[in-house]
C-alpha cells in the first residue's frame, strides 16, 4: 500500500470510464497516475434498456469515438402517447431519435478503447469500503487497500462511495423491470415506445417497447419504469402492470426472464463530492423523468475531469466548487430542469389528465422537450 495514485475511479461503467477518458484528453501530457477498479470483468451484464441520445453521441465523438464500432439499432421513430395516441418524434432528415445498444457490448467496448490509450483498468476487485483523510483518500477492497490523491464513485446506483459522501441525502430511487423477447412485428423493429398508461396506476413512470440488437438479431427491450417521484398508495405492482400491457401486443411475461435494478436520480440538494471524493454517473443521479443514464453518465465525465484538473492545479482537493460546476453546466440544468418536469408531470395522476396532455397538448411536450431536456452537449 506505499504507492498513491493520484485518481482511483471505481467503476467501470459510462461515468468512470468518460472520466478517464477526459482526462486522458484534457491534460494528455500531465501525467496523472490512474486507475480504475472494476467488481466483475468485460463483457459483464448490466440491465439497461440501452438508449442513448445524440449528446452521448457527440460526447464519444469529441473523445474520438464512434459510437457505430458498437453493434446497435438506429430508431427512427419514438413514440409517446396515453391509450395510443400522443406525440410522435422523428428527425425528418432521417438521423436516428436515439440508438439502442446492449450495456456488455457498449461497457466492454468503452473499456478497450480506455485500455488503448494506456488507462489501467483492474477487474474483479470489489470495493468494501472508501475513506477520506487530509492527505489521502483510502479504497479498502477484497484485495487490500489501495490510496489515491482523488477517488471518483462510478458505482452506480447501490454505491458503495456513495456512502462516504452522502450528507443528509435526499435519497430519491426509482425502478426498473425489463425482459427481452423475440419481435412479433418486423415492421417496428425501428420503433420505440413509451406509454404513460401507468400513470393512473400510481405509477410514476412508463412502460416501454425498445429495438435491440443481440448476437446480431433484433430483439425486443420490454419494460416498466417508476421514477417514485409522487409517492402513492395503492400503486399497481409493476410486475403485474408490464404483463397486462405486454398481454395486449401478444407477449405473455411468465415466458421471459424478468430482471429488476434500481435507478438513483439527480436531485439539485445532494451532496457531490468531499475532500477527495467525487460522484458522478448513477451514483450521483440520473435522469428522473424517463430515466435516461447512459447519455448524462457520459456528459459527468467531462464535468468530473475539468474538477479533478483544477484541483491538483490549485492543489486544492476540498471540491468545494463541484457542486457549483454540475449546476451551472449544460447538464447539470437539463438534469435538474427533468427533476423539477419528473415532480410536476407525474402528479397529473388521473386518466382524464393523462388523456389531456398527450391527445390535445403532445405537441407542447414536444416543443417543451426540444428545448428544456435535449440537447446539452453540442457536436462542436
Amino acid at each position: 500500500m506505499d504507492k498513491i495514485y493520484d485518481i482511483i475511479i471505481v467503476g467501470s461503467g459510462p461515468s468512470g470510464l468518460s472520466t478517464a477518458l477526459h482526462l486522458n484528453r484534457f491534460a494528455p501530457g500531465f501525467g496523472l497516475d490512474t486507475l480504475i477498479l472494476e467488481k466483475s470483468r468485460h463483457p459483464r451484464a448490466k440491465l439497461c434498456a440501452g438508449g442513448i441520445l445524440a449528446e452521448g453521441g457527440a460526447v464519444l465523438a469529441k473523445l474520438g469515438l464512434d459510437l457505430k464500432e458498437v453493434p446497435h439499432v438506429d430508431v427512427e421513430k419514438a413514440l409517446f402517447n396515453y391509450e395510443g395516441r400522443g406525440l410522435v418524434a422523428r428527425f425528418f432528415n432521417k438521423k436516428p431519435i436515439f440508438r439502442t445498444v446492449r450495456r456488455n457490448e457498449f461497457d466492454a467496448w468503452l473499456a478497450s478503447k480506455a485500455k488503448e490509450r494506456g488507462i489501467e483498468i483492474r477487474e474483479e476487485i470489489s470495493v468494501k469500503k472508501v475513506e477520506s483523510f487530509e492527505d489521502y483518500a483510502l479504497v479498502k477492497t477484497d484485495q487490500g487497500d489501495f490510496r489515491a490523491t482523488v477517488v471518483v464513485g462510478a458505482d452506480g446506483s447501490n454505491s458503495v462511495v456513495r456512502r462516504t459522501v452522502e450528507q443528509n441525502p435526499r435519497s430519491h430511487v426509482g425502478r426498473a423491470l425489463e425482459i427481452i423477447a423475440s419481435p412479433k412485428n418486423e415492421e417496428n423493429e425501428r420503433v420505440a415506445s413509451f406509454d404513460f398508461l401507468v400513470v393512473p396506476k400510481g405509477i410514476s413512470g412508463y412502460v416501454w417497447d425498445f429495438p435491440a440488437k443481440i448476437e446480431g438479431k433484433t430483439m425486443r427491450c420490454w419494460g416498466i419504469y417508476d421514477s417514485n417521484a409522487v409517492k402513492r398508495e395503492g400503486r399497481a405492482p409493476l410486475r403485474q402492470v408490464l404483463a397486462d400491457e405486454m398481454k395486449e401486443h401478444g407477449y405473455l411475461l411468465e415466458n421471459y426472464e424478468l430482471k429488476g435494478h434500481p435507478i438513483r436520480w439527480y436531485e439539485p440538494a445532494n451532496t457531490p463530492a468531499i475532500p477527495r471524493v467525487i460522484l458522478v454517473g448513477d451514483a450521483l443521479g440520473v435522469d428522473a423523468l424517463l430515466g435516461e443514464g447512459i447519455s448524462p453518465a457520459l456528459g459527468y465525465g467531462k464535468i468530473a475531469a475539468q474538477a479533478i484538473l483544477h484541483a491538483f492545479e490549485k492543489n486544492d482537493f476540498s471540491f468545494t466548487g463541484y457542486k457549483g460546476m454540475l449546476l451551472r453546466s449544460r447538464l447539470g440544468g437539463a438534469l435538474w430542469r427533468r427533476t423539477f418536469m419528473a415532480k410536476l408531470f407525474y402528479r397529473f395522476k388521473s386518466a382524464r389528465w393523462q388523456r389531456i396532455i398527450w391527445r390535445r397538448f403532445g405537441w407542447l411536450a414536444g416543443i417543451l422537450g426540444m428545448a428544456f431536456v435535449v440537447g446539452w452537449e453540442k457536436k462542436k
